[in-house]
């Protein structure tokens, strides 16, 4: 199949418009006959990736686009970096790593980009619309838009995305298009829960992420969630497991009012059912210690907080604030930040351990002050990958378990 470019797409090719469009352009086509799209379509807006510094490569490709005087076509959000720029002194960092961890979130904003630096962005003004086509990277991000707003991206990696930015175009492939979003298989939930947990979201996340391979699941029964960042732990944590970039909840998600919508009218091609025990033992996997453990420290949001889950916590940390002073590290977007901030929301709140994180991550960055101990999140996600990240022990649990365990100093879950 050979690939349909416009004129505009033929003009970036050929160097018209600079030779850092000509690159992205170049590497895009490349891209897209790699897929088998016949043709390129038009975005309203982009999320990078690429902030987190790997290497020398990565920095060296976006200061070459810069150089050749690239920009941004579309509105382009970036993802977290491996610094906090806001709270700088709070990163364990060489300056050998440092430095060029700073040039590269600089380099993306050289081009356009908007400091953003969150993996949530589908929580800030730049928030898609339905059905908007899209180029984003990072996976819960990629699950949450294409599911919960009904936006349409396929799952970009590094760089792919910013071409896509760089162009204002991305492959007609994939999840960009209708017809390559029925579902495919189907998972009944068999846990009556009239007021469901946010762990109830997060275990069955995980075991969809499993179970799916690379087929798209529809999950039937699923109570009605408290609000949009439940839907978020699951898609989060079903990325997190597997290669889930779009879920229907049925009579929940916008393409799934109906199970004969979810599916388009098609049969599931398998169907699983979930029991409270499948929930409890995916959740249990989580956790590499036993209640009574030591805590050294809690990390909550990642995905980064948004400002609802803030009012959640806050009134927590006061009701059962914490005599020992355990750390509780919040990762946040620096927008929810700065609105907590002008709010008054956040004063005199480091008198309870609480440490807001901002334009990265505890489990990508060397913040934590100890590693010897336990941490606890309420993040499926955080939870999966931290051990293997910055070597901790997790022990996962409810948010008011993580703070109840923070005034105990040893994780307590449940009624324990």
């Amino acid at each position: 199949m050979t690939l349909e470019l416009s004129g505009r797409d033929q003009s970036m090719l050929d160097g018209e418009q600079g030779p850092s469009a000509a690159a992205a352009m170049k590497i895009l086509v490349a891209f897209s006959n790699a897929v088998g799209a016949p043709s390129l379509l038009d975005i309203a807006g982009a999320h990078i990736d690429g902030c987190l510094y790997h290497g020398k490569a990565g920095l060296d490709f976006v200061e070459r686009l810069v150089e050749g005087g690239g920009r941004v076509q579309v509105p382009t959000t970036l993802n977290v970096g491996s610094f906090d720029l806001i709270h700088p002194g709070m990163v364990k960092m060489p300056a050998a790593e440092e430095v060029p961890a700073r040039r590269l979130m600089r380099a993306h904003l050289e081009l356009g980009c908007q400091a953003t630096f969150t993996c949530a962005p589908y929580q800030t003004r730049f928030r898609p619309g339905f059905g908007e086509q899209i180029a984003w990277g990072e996976s819960n991000a990629i699950v949450f838009a294409n599911s919960v707003v009904g936006a349409r991206t396929n799952r970009y990696g590094d760089f792919i995305d910013l071409c896509c930015a760089m162009t204002g175009r991305a492959p007609a492939w994939g999840l960009q298009l209708s017809e390559n979003r029925r579902g495919r298989i189907l998972f009944e939930l068999a846990v009556p829960d009239p007021e469901p947990s946010d762990s109830l979201f997060v275990g069955v996340g995980l075991f969809i992420g499993q179970a799916s391979g690379d087929r798209i699941p529809v999950v039937a029964g699923l109570p009605q969630p408290r609000d949009e960042d439940q839907l978020k732990a699951l898609g989060a944590s079903a990325a997190t497991t597997g290669a889930v970039a779009l879920f229907h909840a049925v009579g929940i998600t916008p393409e799934a009012s109906t199970l004969d919508e979810a599916f388009q009218g098609h049969a599931p091609e398998a169907t699983i059912r979930i029991s409270r025990a499948d929930v409890d033992q995916a959740l249990a996997r989580l956790s590499t210690v036993r209640d009574g453990a030591p805590v050294a420290a809690v990390s909550l949001g990642t995905p980064h907080f948004s400002h609802e889950e803030w009012m959640r916590l806050l009134p927590m940390l006061r009701e059962i604030a914490p005599g020992r002073r355990i750390p509780i590290y919040v990762n946040t977007g620096r927008a929810t930040l700065t609105r907590l901030q002008e709010e008054g929301a956040l004063a005199g709140m480091e008198a309870f351990g609480l440490i807001p994180v901002a334009d990265t991550c505890t489990y990508v960055t060397s913040i934590l002050e100890r590693l010897d101990g336990v941490v606890m999140t309420n993040s499926g996600k955080w939870a999966h990958y931290a051990p293997g990240n910055i070597g901790v022990s997790v022990a996962f649990a409810e948010m008011r378990d993580c703070i109840r365990s923070a005034a105990a100093g040893h994780v307590v879950r449940g009624a324990s």
